[in-house]
């Protein structure tokens, strides 16, 4: 059991954050789902937002104000009574309003996860919510598989979820190809990724979704005509809007040479069908060789920091 305790810490300088800022600048595209899932919202790489999903900031936006933590007030955990998740997969606990940093060692307090598990909660500044509106809990290392989890968030929310099979996908776009590595077993897969200058962002993704089905528009993104076509077997990886999708494109450029608007794209000969069919919400899709790491909320991001840096965002000393 693992509540995220811990004392006599030192504090680390979080020059993260400012990098995932300026790393988010540099996205842009977007995405309809029309079956087999939802998909979340945001600007993002190749194929990306959703038309309508989670509360993003406005002008009009609430200013933080006092939760009281017992009430945790409009509290909602993104993994369903009896789900069953990948390895990667954290807790991820979001508010109606903003909890004040005075009041966030307190709700953390109230927030309980039993399992065999060493892990912490921290928070994270969400991509379409503000400061003090997100917190995940997430293992020191990957969930083993096989684990069952109680998630309490004080005393009227509960959550009861299992951890599957294991499955690690991990896409080399200098190699173009991607190792999926699931319940011990290994195979390579051709792909195509984010051609030069729309690279598919660099880092450790979690598997939000997935939908049969996904249209995709480049206008709302700013980039003009480059697409609008609908994609299919679409497994969806940032709040930006990365997806993992079958691409016509990766027939000839798979294994060869990256000419996506950022997506990762996988052929139309059953190849993309298969991954899809597999992955499950949790599973980990992890790039390497590219260039600007995805942003901690960019979607679920958790594990692009270390272990030390993960507790430096708890409100618990």
């Amino acid at each position: 059991m693992t509540t995220g305790r811990r004392s006599g810490r030192r504090r680390f300088t979080r020059a993260w954050t400012a990098a995932a800022v300026c790393a988010l600048a540099l996205t842009g595209c977007s995405a309809q789902a029309l079956s087999g899932g939802g998909t979340d919202a945001g600007a993002g790489r190749d194929a990306g937002a959703a038309a309508a999903e989670t509360s993003r900031p406005s002008e009009a936006a609430p200013k933080p104000s006092a939760t009281p933590p017992k009430s945790l007030a409009g509290v909602r955990i993104n993994i369903t009574e009896g789900q069953t998740v990948g390895v990667g997969m954290p807790v991820s606990v979001t508010f109606e309003r903003p909890i004040p940093v005075s009041e966030r060692a307190a709700v953390e307090k109230e927030l309980k996860v039993t399992a065999d598990v060493e892990g912490s909660w921290g928070w994270v500044k969400d991509r379409n919510l503000l400061d003090g509106q997100r917190v995940d809990f997430r293992p020191r290392v990957y969930w083993k598989p096989g684990t069952v989890v109680t998630v309490r968030a004080g005393a009227g929310t509960i959550r009861h979820f299992t951890v599957g099979r294991s499955l690690v996908a991990t896409v080399d776009v200098r190699t173009h190809v991607m190792t999926v590595e699931k319940a011990g077993s290994s195979r390579r897969v051709p792909i195509t990724a984010g051609a030069p200058g729309l690279d598919t962002w660099n880092g450790t993704m979690v598997v939000s979704d997935k939908a049969t089905k996904v249209f995709m528009d480049s206008k709302s993104v700013g980039l003009g005509d480059a697409y609008a076509d609908y994609y299919y077997y679409a497994v969806h990886l940032t709040t930006s809007g990365t997806y993992l999708h079958q691409n016509p494109r990766a027939n000839t450029y798979g294994g060869r040479q990256n000419v996506t608007h950022g997506c990762v794209g996988l052929a139309t000969d059953g190849t993309a069908k298969r991954f899809f069919d597999e992955v499950i919400p949790g599973d980990v899709v992890k790039v390497v060789g590219s260039r600007e790491t995805v942003a901690v909320g960019n979607g679920y991001g958790d594990w692009n920091l270390d272990w030390d840096q993960w507790r430096e965002t708890s409100a618990l000393d």
